[in-house]
Formats: C-alpha cells, sequence, structure tokens
C-alpha cells in the first residue's frame, strides 16, 4: 500500500489536473507532498518506535494511512487532495520504518536477508506496481479509485495487525527524546527538498531557490553539530562507524536518486513520444515489475547464504547498465526492445534491494533498529524526491517550460515533430545523468564489509 501509493498517481496526474483545475506546480505536489511527509518525521518515528514499540506504531500507521486514503479520494480540490496526501504519507512512514524493525526483531539471524527482502520486495513492487494498477484504473473510471482501493485492505490490515501481531522487540526506554534534533533535521531536510522542487518547475527566483538550499544545508550542518554533543541524540551517529550501515545508506540513496525520475520520464515517454494510453503506458512496464518479483526474493536468500556485498554491487552494476540502455532509446525503438531495458532495470535493482537492506538492518543492535530503519527510510525517500525534481529539471533545460506545463497538465498531448525531438533530447540526457548517480553508488556497495548477516548480528558495535 504504502509502495504503490508513491507512484500511482504519476500516470494519472493530467487527469487530476484537468479534473481539479490544478496548475503545473500545484498537480507536481500531489506527488510530492506524500513523499516529503513520509521523509520528514522518520527519525522522530523511529526514536519513538524504540521507546514505545514497534507493534504501537506499526498498528496506528495502518490508522492513519486509511484514513489519509479516505479523504484524498474524497477531495473537490487540488489544496485539499495535496493535503490528504500528506496525512496518508505520515501513516506510510510509520508503516515502512516499523516494518523492517519487527521483522529484524522476529527473523532467525540466518534467514533475515530472505524475511527484509519479502519486505522491500512489497515496497518496491508496490512502488512501480503504482504505474501498471493507475493505467488500469483509469482505463475503468476515475482518478478517486486511485485511493478508494487502500480503504478495505486499510481496514483489514489494521484489524489484522491488531489481532497478530505482539510486541517483542527491545524498548529503549533509557533515552530521552531530542526534539531539538528533530526540529532541526525537520527543518533542514524539508527546505532542501523544497529548494529542489521549486527549482525544477520553473521558479523564477533561482536566489531564492539557493537560500532555500543554503539555510537548509546549514540547519542540517548545526543538527549534525548538536547531535555530536549530545548523550540521548535523535539520531546515533555512531551507527556511521559500521561500515555496512554507512555504506548500505550512501548506495541505497545514489540508488533511489536514479530510480525515481527515471520512471517518470519513462511514464512521460510512452504517453507523449509514442502516444501510448494511460492503461497502454501501465502494462508497458509490467517487465520490469515480473523481474522485480521473481530476483527480488531470490537474490535476499542467496545473500544469507553469501553474503550482500556481491549481489548488491553486481545488482547495482546490472541496473546502471539498464538506464544507459534506457538513454539510448528513440521515437522508434520497437517495445520487444523496450521491455527487454526494462527487464534488465528490474533483474539489476533486484539483485540490489534485498541484500543492501540485509546488511544495512542486519548490522545494527537490536536497540537500535527502529532509528536505523528511520534513517534507512528516510534516505530512500530523499533520492525519490529529488530524483524526480532532478530529471524535470535536466528535461526543461531542454524541453521550453509552456510545453513541459502543458504536458504534465494534460493540456498537451502531443508534440510537433520539433518539440518531440526536443523531448527526447531531454529524456536521453537526463535519464544518462541518473544512469552516473546510480553508478557511483556501486563503489560504496563495493566497499562494504563482508560478513553474513547472522555473523553482523553477533557483533553490537554500538553500546550505551
Amino acid at each position: 500500500m504504502a509502495g504503490i501509493d508513491t507512484r500511482i498517481v504519476i500516470i494519472g496526474l493530467p487527469t487530476i489536473a484537468r479534473e481539479l483545475g490544478a496548475n503545473l506546480e500545484t498537480v507536481i505536489w500531489v506527488t510530492q507532498a506524500y513523499i516529503l511527509a513520509s521523509t520528514i518525521g522518520l527519525l522522530l518515528i523511529g526514536r519513538v518506535t524504540d521507546v514505545v514499540g514497534r507493534v504501537k506504531i506499526y498498528n496506528l500507521g495502518f490508522v492513519i494511512f486509511t484514513i489519509g486514503s479516505a479523504l484524498s479520494a474524497f477531495s473537490f480540490s487540488a489544496g485539499q487532495l495535496i493535503a490528504s496526501r500528506v496525512v496518508q504519507g505520515v501513516g506510510s512512514a510509520m508503516l515502512i520504518t516499523n516494518s523492517a524493525a519487527i521483522l529484524t526483531d522476529s527473523s532467525p539471524k540466518n534467514e533475515l536477508g530472505t524475511m527484509l527482502g519479502i519486505n522491500q520486495i512489497a515496497f518496491r513492487v508496490g512502488s512501480v506496481l503504482g504505474l501498471t494498477l493507475s493505467g488500469v484504473i483509469l482505463a475503468i473510471t476515475d482518478w478517486r479509485a486511485l485511493f478508494y482501493i487502500n480503504i478495505p485492505i486499510g481496514i483489514f490490515g489494521t484489524w489484522w495487525a491488531h489481532r497478530r501481531l505482539r510486541e517483542i522487540g527491545t524498548k529503549d526506554v533509557a533515552r530521552k527524546m531530542d526534539w531539538e534534533g528533530f526540529i532541526l533535521f525537520t527543518s533542514g531536510l524539508t527546505l532542501v527538498l523544497l529548494s529542489i522542487t521549486f527549482l525544477s518547475y520553473g521558479f523564477s527566483d533561482i536566489q531564492y531557490g539557493i537560500a532555500l538550499i543554503v539555510a537548509g544545508f546549514a540547519s542540517l550542518l548545526l543538527f549534525i553539530r548538536e547531535e555530536t554533543r549530545k548523550e540521548t541524540p535523535l539520531l546515533d551517529l555512531r551507527l556511521f562507524k559500521i561500515r555496512e550501515f554507512a555504506a548500505g545508506n550512501l548506495a541505497q540513496l545514489m540508488n533511489a536518486l536514479a530510480w525515481s525520475g527515471a520512471i517518470l520520464l519513462t511514464s512521460f515517454y510512452l504517453q507523449v513520444v509514442l502516444l501510448d494510453s494511460p492503461l497502454k503506458a501501465g502494462l508497458s512496464i509490467l517487465p520490469l515489475d515480473a523481474t522485480f518479483v521473481i530476483v527480488g526474493p531470490l537474490s535476499g536468500r542467496l545473500s544469507d547464504k553469501y553474503g550482500p556485498r556481491l549481489l548488491s554491487t553486481i545488482g547495482l552494476a546490472l541496473s546502471s547498465a539498464g538506464f544507459f540502455l534506457l538513454s539510448t532509446i528513440t521515437n522508434t525503438t520497437t517495445y520487444p526492445v523496450l521491455g527487454l531495458v526494462f527487464a534488465f532495470l528490474g533483474i539489476g535493482n533486484g539483485m540490489f534491494v534485498s541484500p543492501n537492506i540485509s546488511a544495512i538492518m542486519g548490522s545494527v543492535p537490536a536497540n537500535r533498529r527502529g532509528i536505523a530503519s528511520a534513517f534507512r527510510t528516510t534516505t530512500f525517500n530523499i533520492g525519490l524526491t529529488a530524483s524526480a525534481g532532478i530529471a524535470v529539471l535536466l528535461l526543461s533545460l531542454v524541453v521550453p517550460y509552456n510545453t513541459l506545463t502543458g504536458l504534465i497538465t494534460g493540456l498537451t498531448t502531443s508534440l510537433s515533430a520539433n518539440a518531440g525531438a526536443q523531448f527526447l533530447s531531454g529524456f536521453k540526457t537526463a535519464v544518462l545523468v541518473l544512469a552516473i548517480l546510480n553508478t557511483i553508488g556501486v563503489i560504496p556497495s563495493a566497499l562494504r564489509g563482508t560478513r553474513k548477516p547472522a555473523e553482523r548480528l553477533k557483533s553490537e558495535e554500538v553500546t550505551e
């Protein structure tokens, strides 16, 4: 559910813009508000989780996510929909943060990679499947059904989680809440993400955007300084002394920076260059979905046996090759070729995700898994949010802003030969840059430790 809703509105953005009378900047925030809301509160949720208990916050997350879905479905203005997506994003943060921590607590040590692999594959498949599912839904009914589908699942999930889950994790009740750290981190992260978003969608005052970036990084640097001085910090920076934790998060960030933007641009390519319907565009990406869901759990199982470094590094390298291949397509590329590129991307990312998550979560002590899971998800969401902004910014350097506005809001459904060539040129350049970002992630992945998850869990490198 949480994964699906990161992407389910992308193909439906033109429809939502027309129905609600939204402009470019407003309709983009229908997607960005969800990711931003599910990012800025993650460290606080992770800290509360370590103190209160994972199951309680997880169950509450189901409730909030379901309420946010219902509010989104019944929205009658763009502003109302954006606010509802914020509620939905907070609920998703509670679900995502605690799901990995609960599984780490309850999984046998020699099966951690498999269990986390299934969990993360569920999220990633959801995020990719959201594109296909949205195309099917929009072909049958209106955009409100994109959110209706969450309501019965959310009600059942809330009841089932309350009935079946029991608290077995180690609570960290001795430490106080670091509200100052939370404010600094949240302010800094919000300013940085807002600046990227604003600059990406045609805001003319570049100096204002630069000022936001400077202020955001200043707040984050102050956060780091304050955290090193506190006995009970929001984020225990000693976690970064664990090589598997630091390298895994950096590799994940670079992968996320590439992934979201490439998917967004591909959806535009399918609907604008190839003139596919939303349904056909969604179905065209199925090879990526299928290979990802097949390879992901298998990769997690193999990482339990052989360790995560080799599999995650090969996976990142393969996904980079897929991105480079995607940057070479034209308006005459046949679908079999395009389908093979999608399958290549699915195989590579499927190989990377499970072992990498296993390395991150298996490397930290039990009483830090809530905050470790929250930080891991934060870096992933930062990558997703920034990726979309970077992709559209790169595309806007080649495609005129008015044309880009028309495409995203649905006012432009086809392009002239000249505009089509501009779009394809911008698409190739943007995907090429994203491919380079993903390739950079191969370096920290290759330099991580070589221990298997069961061995890492024996080493409590961060203690009170």
